[in-house]
């Protein structure tokens, strides 16, 4: 696991199969997510705003803290503290050779795959009924690119610098200007398999 400060705040890179693995819970992506969009949250708010009881939120809160993901934070009063995220941000893109690390990152890419794919059909469902300043906003691009393993690390960090500014306002709920809202950014990025042709 390594941490790298980026404008006063934390991206993580797993590179841990546990704590991948551990990562890759539903519930634990959804309280991870409720930390971030809240500051943060009792695991009895948690619990019912996730829908689940408050021994299952405490539970799950309790692992993503056994893994690095979230802390308590300072008490509000004497009866429970409450839950923040260590930080906002994570990647996991690592070589792969290792097959624990592999399996754990692909189970990680698929649970995060599919709930993406289900944000997206909620949207869908949805869309019609949003402002209309907001309806463009949803949905899924293409773009198909030639380029060397080098451009494409440089395409993924020139993103990040773009994304790091924004993803920020997670943690200073203070900075987010007015009309702005949660957004979901699912990267979904696949080298194709050459052609006969080798193009």
């Amino acid at each position: 696991m390594s941490l790298e400060s980026t404008q006063g705040r934390a991206r993580r890179r797993l590179d841990d199969p546990a704590a991948m693995r551990a990562f890759a819970h539903p519930v634990r992506l959804e309280l991870h997510e409720l930390l971030m969009r809240m500051g943060t949250m009792t695991a009895a708010e948690a619990a019912r705003e996730v829908g689940i009881s408050q021994a299952l939120a405490s539970y799950h809160l309790r692992q993503l803290a056994k893994y690095g993901f979230a802390v308590q934070a300072e008490a509000r009063d004497e009866r429970e503290r409450p839950w923040k995220v260590t930080e906002t941000a994570q990647d996991w893109n690592g070589s792969g050779t290792d097959p624990e690390q592999s399996a754990a990152r692909s189970l990680l890419e698929q649970v995060m795959a599919e709930r993406a794919l289900s944000r997206l059909i909620d949207w869908q469902q949805r869309r019609a009924d949003e402002p209309e300043e907001w309806r463009p906003a949803g949905g899924i691009g293409n773009a198909y690119l030639y380029t060397t393993p080098e451009e494409f690390a440089e395409i993924s960090s020139a993103i990040w610098g773009l994304l790091e500014p924004l993803m920020a306002r997670g943690a200073d709920p203070s900075s987010r200007p007015p009309g702005a809202r949660p957004v979901l950014l699912t990267q979904i990025c696949v080298p194709l398999r050459p052609t006969e042709s080798g193009d």
